[in-house]
Order: C-alpha cells, then structure tokens, then sequence
C-alpha cells in the first residue's frame, strides 16, 4: 500500500519523498517526466497530475498528498488552477489529506513580519493567484469535502533553490564577478530552508490538529542580500562579495529577451521592502528549529559547484 503521495520533483518535492523513504514509509512520486530520486521506497510515476481522471486512480490508496508541483513562473495563472482543482478532487475521492506548497505572494506588500493570520491581500497577478488557490483548498476544507492545509516559506536556499539571490548572486559570486541583482540589497528578507519545508509539510499531514490553516516553515532571523552574500563567499571561500542593486531599465531590458527576467517587476516588492516571516507558530506546533543560514548556504553552494564541474 502507498501511504504517501507526492507531486513534483524538484527541491521540495524530492526531499520530501526521500524523508518519507527513508522513514520506511511506501512514496509515490507523479512527475510529468517520470523523474525523481531513486531510492528503493520511492515509486516513480509519469503521469499529467493536472488531470483528475489519471491522479485520482493513482492516489485512491493514500494517507497523504503532498502537492510540490509548480508550473513554470510565467505559466502560474493558466496551469496552476487546474492543477490544485485535480489535487483536491483526488483528496476528496481517496480521504487524503491534502497539504500543498505555497508561498507570501499571497500576503501582498505588509508592514512588519508577516503572520499566518495576515489577510490574503495581493498586490500582484501571481499573488492573486497563490491567494486564489488556497481560497479554493479551505473552501473545500470548510464544506467537508477534504482536509487540508498549507505550508508557507520564504525565498528558498538549499540544492536546487531558484531565486533571484541563488541565480544572479550566487553564480556571479563563485566566479568573482560582480553581482546585480533587482534589489535593495540592505533590506532585511527572509530565507527558508528547502528540507525545512520538507519537514514542515511531513509533520503537518501527521498532525491532525495543525489541519485547515496553513503554516509558515521554521525560518531563521532574516538578513539582507548584502548580508547573505558575504555569508556565502565566507562558505565558498571566494574573496569578498561585489554587488550592487540592478536598475529598473535594465531588468526589463533583460525581460525582453529572458521570460523568466519579465516575471521580476511585478514582485521586485519583495526585495525592495524589508521582506520578514514569523515561523514562530510552526516553531512551538511541532518542536523543530529552524536550519541556519550558513548550513543552508553550504548545501546551496556545494550544489552549485558539483553542477559546474
């Protein structure tokens, strides 16, 4: 019997099914691809999870449903919706619980740390998305159809993170370059482990109690870019960082040619405003510390240089 279903491969998604293997728990794992880590308790699955009629077959013996999966950026607003809509018609078929992946897009531009229970108040189409999507889960929730809950981090750091500091600083760094990043690069911001997201969405699908909100994942005091990124050359043992903020212009002169670069304007908010989560709920809920910075910044760098060479 496969107690545990997860959805996407990448960061989250993988780590969260090798938690789950490792632990002696049966994980199977949908992909578009059939990709995934190997590892004998782990069956790897191609599969289209946006379709109801294929995922549901394939979740009718679960316990649990981890949704990892994420479209491409510039996709959210076409792909995402029907994908959560499967999700929860594959909860609801199977009695999973459903615990998805989200993010503060949500949250829109706030004033201070932000709270699970701040107001879904966007201030951007992706925003309005993610704050759609987890509307559509607790309403679901509230009716009785499913049971449900959301796990909230930060930008990502960790192997495989995809942001803004780990695609433009990071590679810039590691090379002595000059880095430009869309920033204020002395505004404090947030950083969120990937394998503490992976723990988070494990303990919250365990823990009955913790279902019908969502949960934003243990994450250490925040630090700025230019705060990060001497953290960083001190792991990689690099000279010291050089980074400046990029332009406006320029970032949409790069948007014309790169897709994901177009996708930056609307949520440069976030790193032009001191960007804080509060994971102290989390932190009390289920007992568990948040990873520091600098063993965050460890896995990220040694991913990056192992992918160079």
């Amino acid at each position: 019997m496969t107690s545990h279903v997860v959805l996407g491969a990448g960061p989250i998604g993988s780590t969260t099914a090798l938690i789950l293997a490792e632990q002696g728990e049966q994980v199977r794992l949908i992909t578009l691809n059939g990709g995934g880590p190997d590892h004998p308790g782990i069956e790897r699955v191609q599969a289209e999870a946006s379709d109801p009629a294929v995922l549901t077959p394939l979740t009718a013996d679960a316990s649990a449903l981890y949704q990892c999966a994420g479209p491409p950026y510039h996709l959210w607003t076409t792909e995402f919706p029907p994908l959560i809509e499967s999700a929860i018609r594959a909860a609801e078929a199977s009695g999973a619980v459903l615990v998805s992946v989200g993010n503060l897009y949500g949250y829109g531009l706030v004033s201070g740390p932000m709270t699970e229970d701040l107001p879904a108040r966007p201030n951007s189409e992706k925003g309005r998305v993610r704050a759609g999507l987890w509307a559509e889960q607790l309403a679901a929730h509230q009716a009785g159809r499913i049971r449900t809950a959301e796990v909230r981090g930060s930008d990502y750091l960790g192997a495989r993170a995809s942001t803004p500091f780990t695609m433009m600083v990071l590679p810039a760094l590691l090379r002595g370059r000059r880095a430009l990043v869309p920033a204020d690069i002395d505004a404090p911001h947030s950083w969120t482990y990937t394998g503490d997201v992976a723990r988070t969405l494990i303990d919250v699908a365990a823990d009955e109690s913790s279902w019908g909100r969502p949960w934003h994942v243990p994450t250490p005091p925040p630090v700025s870019i230019r705060e990060l990124a001497e953290m960083a050359a001190t792991v990689a043992g690099t000279p010291k960082a050089r980074i400046s903020p990029m332009p406006n212009t320029l970032l949409r002169a790069v948007g014309l040619f790169n897709v994901a670069a177009r996708q930056l304007p609307e949520m440069r908010y976030q790193f032009d405003h001191p960007f804080v989560l509060d994971s102290s709920a989390a932190q009390k809920a289920f007992g568990r510390r948040p990873t520091s910075t600098t063993d965050a910044l460890r896995e990220t760098i040694s991913a990056l240089q192992n992918n160079a060479q």
